[in-house]
């Protein structure tokens, strides 16, 4: 059976000096208005996807609608993000940007854009441009300014791809990320 990734996840932001708020321990809603002035932030990003969780109403929805597939993504981070006073969160601020690099694949339910109008959010999207970032990052890497070698739980071999991707796939292990080498 599949265990949660979110301790794992957690502690890697952690370990990169990220203030970590977990939405099974607190309200991050009220942490978020805390941490800003009751403003919001300036900008969210909804780096998850289709494979949202949470422990509210809204959470439940989307699993139950996806299961019956009703619904292909389970956009409960994207609403927190864009979310009315009448939602439990209302993170992004008046005139702030939603950014969704987050893999959605299809419909999604219950979208609040009357909030998005009303507050005048900008909404960017799209997978990461990879051609664009790659040869700076390599740049970086090798200059030994950033080290992104923290996030590999997981070293194999090519022909071990098919194990690598299923404990990723099933959270198994801990696996966070799979380097594979020929």
């Amino acid at each position: 059976m599949a265990i949660d990734r979110i301790p794992e996840r957690l502690a890697l932001a952690k370990a990169a000096n990220a203030e970590v708020l977990n939405y099974e321990e607190i309200d991050v809603g009220e942490a978020v208005k805390e941490m800003t002035g009751g403003r919001g932030p300036d900008a969210c990003i909804d780096a998850v996807g289709m494979e949202a969780h949470g422990t509210d109403a809204m959470a439940l929805y989307d699993k139950v609608k996806q299961a019956v597939r009703l619904e292909t993504g389970r956009a409960l981070v994207l609403r927190q993000a864009m979310a009315t006073p009448t939602l439990r969160y209302a993170a992004c601020r008046k005139g702030g940007t939603v950014s969704v690099p987050g893999v959605y694949g299809g419909f999604i339910d219950k979208m609040p854009m009357g909030a998005v109008v009303n507050k005048g959010l900008t909404i960017k999207s799209g997978q990461t441009h990879v051609h664009r970032y790659l040869q700076p990052l390599l740049e970086r890497i090798q200059n030994q300014e950033i080290d992104p070698s923290f996030v590999i739980t997981h070293k194999m071999k090519l022909e071990d791809a098919p194990k690598g991707y299923k404990i990723f796939r099933d959270k198994e292990d801990n696996c966070i990320k799979v380097v594979l080498t020929p």
